[in-house]
């Protein structure tokens, strides 16, 4: 059973900072490419960060692009998103997955860590 599990979001101040851990299960997790996904209230879910399987590759969106970091275990099975200099518009749901062709695997989201950041 696949199985993903996201923490560590949480009420921020603008400029602050947070990492958020994701957890999975049911995959070989070292095969895989992971990412990082948001969604905002109101907005489609939009593409954060991805990782590839070694972690010598990685591709950020414009919008994070200096100030969030994502790094893996692949000892642990985890997904990690340094998320620094945090701003009012990340604030979101935040999604680990696994990444298929540039693509996340719709059938696996998890229950999402919320971030909120204030101005």
């Amino acid at each position: 059973q696949v199985q993903l599990v996201e923490s560590g979001g949480g009420l921020v101040q603008a400029g602050g900072s947070l990492r958020l851990s994701c957890r999975a299960s049911g995959h070989t997790f070292s095969s895989y490419t992971m990412g990082w996904f948001r969604q905002a209230p109101g907005k489609e879910r939009e593409f954060v960060a991805r990782i590839g399987w070694s972690g010598g590759s990685t591709v950020y969106a414009d919008s994070v692009k200096g100030r969030f970091t994502i790094s893996r275990d692949n000892a642990k099975n985890l997904v990690n998103l340094q998320m620094n200099s945090l701003k009012p518009e990340d604030t979101a749901v935040y999604y680990c997955n696994y990444v298929v062709t540039g693509k996340p695997l719709d059938d696996y989201w998890g229950q999402g860590t919320q971030v909120t950041v204030s101005s």
